[in-house]
């Protein structure tokens, strides 16, 4: 995900700095700086709230490449990761991942809600992959 790079791209095109857009949504200039470093990426919740001040998509937020929908996912042909392969070469507990997965903050996957409290994960080898990459 671009986040980052898209959100700097519309600020640039809407010529709205950091305290301009911290006004428009309510969020601190902090959290601002962080997300255009890339440093954090906000939660799905969040991201919202950017897009609708902003009054563009989601996907344009979150595209991989500027004014472009959001890649497809890999083919299902993939090997699926497991949670404790994704945990282990993460260097991060099982737990950890989970919760990041449920919260959208992985950018390697995501959580569906299932039944109950029970929630089914789904992790991109690619992305994991990809991820795993430029943190090295």
């Amino acid at each position: 995900m671009n986040f980052a790079y898209n959100l700097k791209m519309i600020m640039e095109e809407q010529n709205l700095s950091q305290t301009d857009l911290s006004n428009l949504t309510g969020i601190g200039k902090p959290s601002f700086s962080q997300y255009l470093s890339g440093r954090h990426l906000p939660h799905k919740k969040r991201i919202a709230e950017i897009a609708n001040a902003l009054g563009v998509s989601i996907g344009r937020l979150t595209a991989r490449k500027p004014d472009m929908e959001p890649e497809p996912p890999p083919p299902l042909s993939h090997q699926k990761v497991t949670i404790e392969e994704a945990a282990r070469r993460l260097g991060k507990s099982q737990q950890f991942v989970r919760v990041a997965l449920q919260n959208g903050a992985a950018p390697f996957g995501f959580a569906t809600k299932g039944s109950g409290n029970a929630y089914d994960y789904h992790i991109s080898p690619k992305l994991l992959d990809d991820y795993l990459g430029g943190i090295s």
